[in-house]
């Protein structure tokens, strides 16, 4: 019978190998086939917004659908970015470059198509009234945008009345809210209330140095997060028709 020594087996993606590899040699096992969709995936990946464009403009010259573009290979290059960002390989200044190159390809994208593209959802985001510390908030709505959502950024310092407006306005599948001051974080109340009294009942997920678990999960439709690599899994979560208390269970800390 023949012997197999297990450590000779060594799958694509195994962690063991990926941590003796390079980011880019990791990155390298997930680009596509196709020449041309590889190209914007790569330039994605290394964040080269001139790299991006041209790559784009040559696979539409060559035929491709520049809406179709966006999922197929912006889309597709920052879901790398995100993956190896998961796995400890990449960090947030890494990823905010790829972002800031995705964003000007899909932009770039829908200036050359009469078509508009088709996002999972929205997502309303927002700094707490009284506050202006929103690299939280940025980060979140880069993983937001690099897995599909739309996301209605109203900024920081947003007052009350102007998150309830955006959020009947727009109907987000939900709404998430930062704050880094203590004294700022009690306006996530008022908030609640405010969408109660409108009837919506969307989930409000809460974060930033101030804030708690404790503090968030006195709200019934709070949900807490510290994360902002999380927060897209939540929304997919909430897509999926998850309850609050569904929320809750996966996400919040024991």
């Amino acid at each position: 019978m023949l012997e197999i020594d297990p450590t000779s087996i060594l799958i694509r993606y195994n962690v063991k190998l990926e941590k003796e590899m390079s980011p880019d040699d990791v990155a390298r096992e997930f680009f596509p086939e196709d020449e041309l969709i590889r190209d914007i995936v790569e330039a994605v990946f290394e964040g080269d917004e001139d790299e991006v464009l041209a790559a784009l403009q040559e696979a539409m010259d060559q035929g491709k659908d520049a809406i179709q573009l966006i999922d197929d290979a912006l889309m597709a290059g920052m879901g790398i970015v995100s993956k190896l960002y998961d796995d400890g390989l990449l960090y947030l200044p890494d990823v905010m470059i790829s972002a800031q190159a995705m964003t000007d390809g899909i932009e770039y994208c829908k200036r050359a198509s009469d078509r508009s593209h088709e996002f999972k959802a929205k997502v309303v985001s927002f700094v707490v009234e009284g506050d202006v510390h929103d690299i939280g908030k940025k980060i979140l709505t880069v993983f937001l945008k690099s897995n599909g959502y739309e996301v209605i950024d109203l900024g920081s310092d947003v007052p009350v009345d102007e998150v309830i407006s955006a959020v009947i306005r727009h109907k987000p599948i939900m709404l998430t809210g930062t704050a880094l001051m203590t004294t700022t974080m009690y306006s996530f109340r008022e908030i609640k209330d405010r969408l109660h009294e409108n009837g919506i009942d969307i989930p409000f997920i809460c974060g930033g140095g101030a804030v708690t678990q404790d503090f968030v999960t006195r709200y019934d439709i709070g949900v807490y997060c510290d994360d902002a690599a999380i927060v897209p899994k939540i929304a997919d979560q909430v897509l999926n028709n998850a309850t609050i208390e569904d929320l809750r269970e996966r996400f919040h800390r024991n």
